[in-house]
């Protein structure tokens, strides 16, 4: 095995050489676009993605809205396939590439043969499980005790946060998928905003002051 290839590099988060290896053997290397579909609802998993760049929405939609569960970032798994593809179960989420996102994708038959075989790969599955429980119950938290305005501002600043700016290109209809609520909600609050001078409206695109 080439040391120096650069995929294999990327997989150094999980501590076990052997085991890169075989994930990188086994695994084909999938580059997809923004808004490209990696799993829908009620799909039959047979592949299990691990992201090397970028981000991959995960999310319910009820009607005509929408809840975000998590999101996929480097280093990660999709836990919601990772169990429909172990309990060969349908998917109950979607998955969007929400950027341009590379990833290596394996069969998933390959999840149980690395979890007799590789302790490092189950220590991974569970860290990747204990992380989308904090998430999950963080959303819950703030979906169950947080005004909206509050939940909007508090992700505005987180988004600014991760991508290092202070102007986030998204819509309204995104933002509102992304907090499950409305659009007609969220424009209401981001226009309040700017009348506070906290943000600055633009064609797209939210400037936090």
């Amino acid at each position: 095995m080439d040391n120096n290839n650069p995929i294999l590099k990327k997989l150094n988060f999980l501590s076990d050489a052997e085991l890169q290896e075989e994930v990188f053997e086994n695994a084909q290397f999938l580059s997809v676009n923004k808004g490209d579909v990696i799993v829908k609802e009620g799909q039959y998993v047979k592949f299990l993605p691990i992201v090397l760049e970028g981000t991959i929405r995960v999310y319910q939609q009820k009607e005509d809205r929408e809840i975000l569960l998590y999101h996929v970032r480097a280093e990660e798994t999709c836990t919601m396939s990772l169990a429909a593809a172990y309990f060969n179960n349908k998917s109950s989420s979607h998955g969007v590439a929400i950027e341009p996102t590379e990833m290596l994708v394996f069969p998933s038959e390959m999840i149980t043969k690395w979890q007799l075989k590789y302790p490092s790969w189950n220590k991974y599955v569970m860290r990747m499980f204990r992380s989308r429980y904090d998430e999950l119950i963080n959303s819950f938290e703030q979906i169950a005790f947080e005004h909206i305005n509050v939940r909007v501002l508090e992700y505005l600043r987180k988004k600014c946060e991760t991508e290092a700016k202070n102007t986030i290109h998204i819509s309204h209809q995104n933002l509102a998928h992304d907090l499950g609520t409305t659009r007609v909600v969220v424009s209401r609050i981001l226009k309040q905003f700017e009348r506070e001078k906290k943000i600055k409206l633009f064609r797209g695109a939210i400037q936090l002051l």
